[in-house]
């Protein structure tokens, strides 16, 4: 039996030295790590990444595939759905580092794997669910720029980068506390609060100064 890690990682995300950080201290034991680079988990499925391909040829039954969460594998509803069960079909065993999910094909109780199979589904809508919720945001960040654009003010300059920005509204989405966000990402706790206080403010002075 091995044990994969995948990650995913782009400027909206955690970078892979902490999504590896993570995995091992919630106890996963991990044989190999296998990384996408500035992928969009919204375009592009998991079998048409670089790394997602060798991922593929890689795992075997009885192969455990570690993610932080399903969104790692991708934030297209149908496209999470269809890879876990894939996975599940293969005799691999899906397992998350938040909220310690398992998903495989073990159970053969037909109520047991209804509940599975809603979970996953459940799980899937929610990483495409938080990706629109993103793409909403900075686009109204962007159009509150340009609305403010004639005074020509921009006011002063951000303290954080988009991928700083990005990072703090992942994080808030998983319940994490202000400290940690900011000692894990680089910002004084206030910068933080301010973003999650003002969430649209924050990308719209992103956006006015071009970052």
């Amino acid at each position: 039996m091995t044990t994969i890690l995948y990650a995913r990682v782009s400027t909206a995300d955690q970078t892979l030295a902490h999504q590896e950080e993570q995995a091992r201290k919630h106890g996963f034991e991990i044989d190999h790590v296998i990384a996408d680079q500035g992928v969009s988990g919204i375009t592009t499925e998991l079998k048409n990444r670089p790394e997602g391909k060798r991922l593929y040829d890689m795992l075997r039954r009885d192969d455990v595939l570690v993610v932080r969460w399903v969104d790692r594998l991708g934030r297209n509803y149908q496209d999470v759905s269809d890879t876990i069960r894939e996975f599940m079909r293969r005799g691999v065993a899906v397992r998350t580092v938040i909220n310690n999910m398992t998903f495989d094909g073990a159970t053969k109780d037909p109520m047991q794997q209804a509940v599975r199979d809603a979970l996953i589904g459940f799980m899937a809508a929610t990483a495409q669910a938080q990706a629109e919720a993103t793409r909403e945001a900075q686009k109204a960040g962007i159009e509150h720029a340009r609305a403010h654009s004639a005074d020509r003010y921009r006011g002063r300059k951000p303290t954080y980068d988009r991928t700083q920005y990005l990072a703090v509204r992942d994080l808030l989405t998983q319940q994490v506390g202000t400290s940690v966000i900011a000692k894990s990402v680089g910002l004084t706790r206030q910068t933080v609060l301010r973003i999650k206080v003002a969430p649209e403010q924050a990308e719209a002075a992103l956006a006015s100064w071009g970052v």
